[in-house]
């Protein structure tokens, strides 16, 4: 567990509170100041808060009527989408999840684990939806999803730690350190504590590593302040700690109130149960609570601008399974309708959200003979929203003979940065280059601009 303490505070009595010490955890911070239990503000990132003071801020143990009035944070006029960025981690099949049932060579490559013609979803002449995927097939043939195949990163090294760090680094031949989403939300204007978060998980990725603040939590209901256990508690608590830093210097005031009102944001968020809005059904687990939680943070407007979302388990080097069951038919599973309810419960809203997935690398053309598939090149990036171009498969398609194989894999004929350039470009408003340097000026069609 994350513990990011108060800046400048110590074991203050409260009056009223219940007799005893507070308690400590392991490091020794005592309860009601150690920590937002659960979450990762970064202790970088917290430092840099200073100054965003409590914009939008929240009195605890409000009432929900005065809570929905002051839940936003100022979005300081930034006009873009929110970029959902959900990262297959593990290395990504995607021969499978999008098949080349057009392509003979890939039969003759996968004799056990190929999706057969005949249960692929067909999608064009070429390629075909993995059947685990169906849920997302409407929304290819509505314009809302699209693929783009052959894609991947220069340099590769099948390594699973050095092209995850190099993908969310994304700024090949810089010296640069930072994450590329970190860039991204600091080329937006007065960025909020929500504008970079990440779900399910309690320390943010390497794409949002740097001077930004950003914000990471398991979710939604865990966010709160430990010690706190009940609404009086919540807001004793807080007027407590309100007080305390009232004539603290800037630097100490600034972060603690931002602390204190992202959390009252949640706090008045999940004070009543949510209800997924059109029907939508998340699949039990964890990428379907965390896509819930993203949708109803959009919803709330809180001032979301990049979300990542991670989503393991794809290392699949033995008994990936068939077309019809087994461990990738399951994954897929998930995956296809976490994606399709996100969809549905966004509604309207997903008219200003793209979601975009990646990974550090795909997997080698031919099966293994253990029933899987090992570290290879070339994947398949899904992208989704109502700013897509959707329903078609985009990239150059290479082949998969052996004389057309970078190292028995798929080669990759579309750089990641190039989807990732036009969506920030055309639906986030922000210069590719600054985010991306070196970014490549070939574009796809695969965004519309927006209106």
């Amino acid at each position: 567990m994350t513990h990011t303490t108060l800046p400048g505070t110590a074991p203050v009595p409260v009056e009223g509170a219940a007799p005893g010490p507070p308690s400590a955890d392991a490091c020794g911070c005592p309860d009601f100041v150690r920590t937002i239990r659960d979450t990762g503000f970064s202790r970088r990132g917290f430092l840099a808060a200073s100054g965003l003071g409590a914009a939008g801020a929240l009195t605890l143990g409000s009432t929900s009527a005065e809570a929905a009035t002051q839940l936003t944070f100022a979005d300081a006029g930034y006009t873009g989408d929110t970029l959902v960025v959900l990262s297959f981690r593990g290395g990504f099949d995607g021969l499978t999840a999008v098949a080349p049932v057009g392509d003979a060579a890939y039969y003759e490559a996968r004799p056990n684990i190929a999706v057969p013609q005949s249960r692929g979803l067909k999608l064009d002449a070429r390629f075909a939806l993995h059947p685990a995927l169906a849920p997302l097939l409407p929304l290819f043939t509505s314009g809302r999803l699209a693929m783009v195949h052959a894609v991947g990163q220069p340099n590769p090294t099948r390594s699973h730690f050095t092209d995850m760090d190099e993908m969310e680094r994304a700024a090949p031949g810089s010296s640069l350190r930072t994450g590329w989403l970190d860039r991204m939300v600091g080329a937006t204007t007065t960025p909020g504590p929500f504008a970079a978060t990440s779900l399910a998980s309690t320390s943010a990725p390497r794409s949002l590593m740097g001077p930004t603040v950003e914000l990471a939590m398991r979710s939604l209901d865990s966010f709160d302040l430990a010690g706190a256990w009940d609404a009086t508690e919540m807001s004793r608590w807080t007027k407590a700690l309100g007080a305390l830093y009232a004539g603290a210097p800037a630097q100490l005031a600034g972060p603690a109130n931002t602390a204190l009102s992202t959390v009252g944001t949640t706090t008045a968020l999940t004070s009543t149960p949510y209800t997924p809005a059109g029907g939508a059904a998340y699949p039990y687990g964890a990428l379907g609570d965390a896509l819930r939680d993203a949708a109803r943070l959009i919803k709330a407007g809180v001032g979301l601008r990049a979300v990542t979302i991670d989503s393991g388990n794809w290392d699949m080097h033995v008994n990936l399974g068939r077309s019809d069951g087994g461990w990738m038919y399951n994954q897929l599973t998930e995956v296809g309708k976490a994606l399709a309810a996100f969809n549905t419960d966004l509604g309207a809203a997903g008219d200003k959200v793209t979601l975009v997935t990646l990974s550090e690398f795909g997997r080698r053309v031919a099966e293994n003979g253990s029933g899987g598939v090992d570290h290879g090149y070339g994947n398949v990036s899904f992208v989704m929203g109502g700013g897509v171009n959707g329903g078609k498969v985009y990239g150059t398609w290479p082949g998969l003979t052996p004389d057309k194989l970078l190292a028995g894999d798929l080669n990759a004929t579309t750089d990641y940065r190039i989807v990732l350039g036009e969506i920030l470009e055309k639906r986030c408003g922000i210069t590719a280059g600054t985010v991306l340097p070196g970014v490549p000026t070939t574009r796809l069609g695969i965004a519309r601009p927006q209106s």
